[in-house]
């Protein structure tokens, strides 16, 4: 086996590459490599230029190499190691097909056979702001006509951006309406992390944001949380040991734990960074995703009241307003927006107005309001009546905010046994953790439809799962 090299490329590399990516789109520069490791001009072992030296010597965009980079990585022709590097693979090996996404995994299709499902982590529907009402209002006054079918419109409505503005947890050189939170973080990691790149993540994390990165061939980087977030000595160790390109956290609510961060987590986590920029030159890109905002109780704490050059912020509306609106603001530097902003116009362009005008409307409506803050109060209720029931059955539980619990239990699967004979499906912990053997096991709970008639009883089945063990001995891997 022919040994792997962690020199850097030399120069002569980086131009046999230029010399044989006559075609500079993403499937030409990916061709003209695949070429040189199939004739032997790049060896097993040999380390490939970064993704940004390669589109400085083509002048084109990291997107372009990176999706080459992507491409050949997936067909098994070159493998990304970290910090290291990325390097033609010593053995050739067959593309692997991505195994099933964490998402699907909390959402399997037997929800009929429950009685009580509390996997969801969605809002309920019962407490949604009426959307139809809100159609029917803006067309009995005329604001649905002026929406003429041109393809030249603003991408985002002014007295929208001016609402959303209002109440923004800092300054915004850019702000924009996307398809919802997922969408947002979606097409950010896309536009700046790319193959081998390192991205801190909360541990345990949401599901959806392990799969995007597992898709963009990126590395998750966990970083523990308690009840205010990230640990700030967590990730000063992995700003660190990984140098990041970016920071994916959840503000508040943060699903599945509930954690929020304080004003005192904000001011330390922002001297880490900080203290990183200085010693390291570590100047990562923070995404904040506030997905429940509106039915949350924590008052909104951003690292872009501290670090507003570097922090993009995203607030959802899919569990206050409604999940069909599909609407997200995000808000944050240009330097990090306008590549985003772009690439779209090629695509779709901009999200509805049609609907930004219904989450306008509903912005400044007062029936809306009182909706939402009755939701609000519920959810509240609801997720402490469940914690007293558990408390009085001696399970003590941290007060968090939003619709979910994170439960301990001795065996996941074995708690899942238990409730499904009860007729309870809940959701599994494990795609939640970053890595692939959590010390601990868990479940989440989503409360935000449990009935007040069911909470004892469901409390009482809680309990069994806890403790349930499986059949068999299991041997946990450290």
């Amino acid at each position: 086996m022919t040994p792997v090299s962690n020199t850097a490329a030399p120069t002569n590399t980086v131009a046999a590459l230029l010399a044989a990516a006559h075609d500079r789109t993403a499937a030409g520069i990916a061709a003209a490599v695949s070429h040189r490791i199939r004739s032997g001009a790049l060896a097993p072992g040999s380390r490939l230029p970064t993704v940004r030296e390669v589109a400085r010597e083509l002048r084109v965009s990291p997107a372009t190499v990176n999706q080459a980079w992507r491409a050949l990585a997936a067909a098994g022709a070159i493998v990304a190691r970290g910090r290291a590097g990325t390097f033609v693979e010593n053995v050739p090996h067959p593309p692997i097909t991505p195994a099933g996404g964490r998402y699907q995994r909390l959402h399997t299709h037997s929800d009929n056979v429950f009685r009580i499902d509390l996997s969801r982590g969605t809002p309920d529907p019962a407490l949604l702001p009426d959307l139809a009402l809100a159609l029917r209002t803006l067309s009995d006054n005329g604001r649905i006509d002026d929406l003429s079918a041109t393809y030249l419109g603003v991408a985002v409505l002014p007295e929208l951006e001016v609402a959303v503005r209002a109440d923004w947890p800092a300054r915004a050189e850019r702000l924009t309406i996307l398809d919802g939170a997922l969408d947002a973080v979606d097409r950010l990691l896309t536009a700046h992390v790319c193959l081998g790149d390192a991205v801190a993540v909360e541990n345990p994390c949401f599901p959806p944001f392990l799969d995007m990165l597992a898709r963009l061939a990126a590395r998750p980087i966990p970083v523990e949380v308690d009840e205010s977030g990230m640990l700030p000595d967590r990730l000063a160790a992995a700003l660190a040991n990984n140098a990041p390109v970016a920071i994916l956290l959840q503000p508040r609510a943060q699903n599945p734990t509930g954690a929020s961060l304080t004003a005192q987590r904000v001011r330390e986590l922002a001297n880490v960074l900080a203290d990183a920029a200085v010693v390291a030159g570590s100047t990562p890109m923070i995404i904040e995703d506030d997905h429940s905002a509106g039915i949350t109780n924590t008052p909104l704490r951003s690292l872009a009241t501290r670090l507003p050059g570097r922090t993009v912020h995203i607030r959802s509306y899919s569990k206050s307003h409604g999940a069909d609106l599909r609407l997200a603001a995000v808000g944050g530097p240009a330097t990090y927006l306008d590549p985003l902003i772009e690439r779209r116009m090629l695509g779709p362009g901009w999200s509805s107005q049609l609907l930004q005008r219904v989450l306008l409307h509903m912005l400044t409506d007062d029936t809306a309001h009182a909706t939402i803050a009755n939701a609000r109060a519920v959810y509240r209720t609801r997720t402490d009546a469940l914690r007293k029931a558990l408390s009085h059955r001696n399970i003590q539980l941290p007060r968090a905010d939003g619709i979910n619990i994170w439960f301990p239990v001795a065996d996941e699967n074995a708690a899942l046994i238990s409730l499904a004979a009860a007729g309870i499906k809940a959701a599994p912990g494990g795609p939640f953790a970053v890595n692939d053997h959590p010390a601990t096991d868990h479940l989440r709970l989503t409360v935000a439809a449990l009935p007040d008639s069911e909470i004892a009883t469901v409390a009482t089945h809680l309990v069994t799962a806890a403790q349930a063990m499986p059949t068999y001995r299991r041997i946990r891997r450290l």
